[in-house]
């Protein structure tokens, strides 16, 4: 069962494969993304279905709208697999398929999921849930207050400011410091009560420019690497995956990062990686090579964001802290000279 999910809806499309692993799409239908709408597609599913058989669900990670869904069909005891969208864009251009709608799209997860050996998805610990709802509802609260010292800064600037709008732009610039603190308060007794979560803190907080916040970034958002088998898979996921348009000798597109991945995380990399680049020699080097082949300091600070969320998960794997004495020169420009061929500058 492919499901396609959106805020409102969700399309569906049931499948089967024969023993000749010739494939059968043979029933389509939208349900609500609701309560009830869940219980109409099981009880529809089950009308469908064969009972002698095991029916796997698929569908993709898509923001928040498939939690509820998710967490309805683990509670049931369905089989349920969550594949990251990347990996479904990149199998549905495989697909001869010219027109794309939540139909076509709900019959390339349910072809995927007929043609992948795909693991079962296991609902993410609570706590690394109440980092990403904390980290995100900072995230837009600082937005907020940047927006609103914009406002201060203009309203200060006018010739005849007026001096209770200003008071009260000041008073709201109060209120979210106060709202942004309770939270990093709210993160950090969280992650102190948590001994696993403390543990792998510590480990990413051992990287250069990376602090709790986007330590606890980084964990609720990647449910704690549960969605991660690799490096790369996870640069792909923060959609700072490298994506190029070349074809003949005509079409040469600029290689750029795709941008098609977690928005949050990938923020939450951009100022640990200048302050990486300022205060290690290591990031400080690599980030030198690549502006002075290309010139470009954005584009190296990029890499410098992909290299850091790298080693991270590399740090959750082997358990170790970073070691800032860890390579020698050799072969830390053997690792500079990979990391510029990585990113195509």
């Amino acid at each position: 069962m492919g499901i396609d999910v959106a805020q409102e809806e969700l399309v569906v499309c049931i499948g089967r494969m024969y023993e000749d692993l010739t494939l059968e799409l043979y029933s389509h239908k939208t349900f609500s993304n609701t309560a009830k709408g869940f219980e109409l597609l099981t009880t529809w599913v089950s009308k469908l279905s064969n009972a002698d058989v095991e029916l796997n669900y698929v569908m993709e990670a898509t923001g928040v709208y498939h939690e509820s869904l998710a967490y309805y069909l683990s509670d049931r005891g369905d089989r349920l697999s969550i594949v990251l969208p990347n990996k479904i864009s990149n199998y549905s251009r495989t697909l001869d398929v010219k027109t794309v709608t939540d139909k076509t799209a709900s019959e390339a997860i349910t072809r995927f999921g007929l043609e992948r050996k795909l693991d079962n998805w296991e609902p993410p610990k609570g706590v690394y849930r109440s980092l990403r709802q904390l980290t995100r509802e900072r995230d837009q609260i600082v937005v907020t207050r940047t927006i609103a010292k914009n406002q201060l800064h203009a309203e200060q600037a006018e010739a005849y400011p007026n001096k209770k709008s200003i008071a009260r732009t000041k008073k709201h610039i109060a209120f979210l410091d106060k709202q942004e603190q309770e939270i990093k308060e709210e993160l950090a007794q969280m992650i102190k009560e948590d001994k696993e979560v403390k543990r792998v803190v510590v480990l990413l907080c051992s990287l250069p420019g990376i602090g709790l916040l986007t330590a606890a970034t980084i964990l609720g958002e990647t449910n704690g690497f549960d969605l991660i088998r690799n490096k790369r898979q996870l640069a792909s996921y923060a959609g700072l995956d490298v994506k190029e348009k070349q074809s003949g000798t005509s079409v040469k597109g600029k290689p750029r990062i795709s941008k098609k991945g977690n928005r949050y995380l990938r923020k939450a990399m951009h100022l640990p990686a200048l302050t990486a680049i300022r205060h290690d020699e290591r990031f400080k080097a690599i980030f030198a090579r690549i502006v002075s082949k290309h010139g470009i300091k954005m584009k190296a600070a990029v890499a410098i964001q992909r290299k850091l969320l790298e080693m991270a998960y590399t740090l959750y794997k082997k358990q170790e802290k970073y070691n800032h004495e860890y390579l020698t020169k050799s072969e830390g420009k053997k690792e500079v000279e990979m990391q510029e061929l990585s990113i195509k500058n």
